[in-house]
């Protein structure tokens, strides 16, 4: 498979070290990048909340800021579909590896 197929279709795509290169050009625009990284924030919030609390209800809360703030990325800013229609486990992965990367400095924030 060549590099057009990848970029066409992240299904082909056997690992995630394959995916990941993809994964960020779906994010090259700033403002996707950063509501992803605030959806995160706010997502690792409502957890935290949820294990201080035992309310249980707050990690419903969590993924529900999280998926809202990386939709509105995409679909407002991006101008794409989310990775997750197509590969949900390496996209999951993505968004903490580029959160973690953001954090680090290596992704411009």
């Amino acid at each position: 498979m060549d590099a057009t197929t990848h970029a066409a279709d992240p299904r082909s795509m056997h690992s995630f070290a394959e995916f990941y290169p993809f994964y960020l050009n779906e994010h090259a625009n700033r403002t996707c990048r950063r509501l992803h990284f605030v959806g995160s924030t706010l997502g690792l919030l409502c957890v935290a909340l949820a294990i201080a609390t035992a309310t249980w209800w707050w990690v419903l809360v969590g993924l529900l800021c999280g998926y809202a703030f990386a939709w509105i990325g995409h679909f407002g800013f991006e101008k794409n579909k989310p990775a997750s229609f197509k590969r949900p486990l390496y996209s999951f992965m993505g968004d903490w590896v580029m959160y973690k990367d953001i954090w680090t400095g290596k992704i411009p924030f």
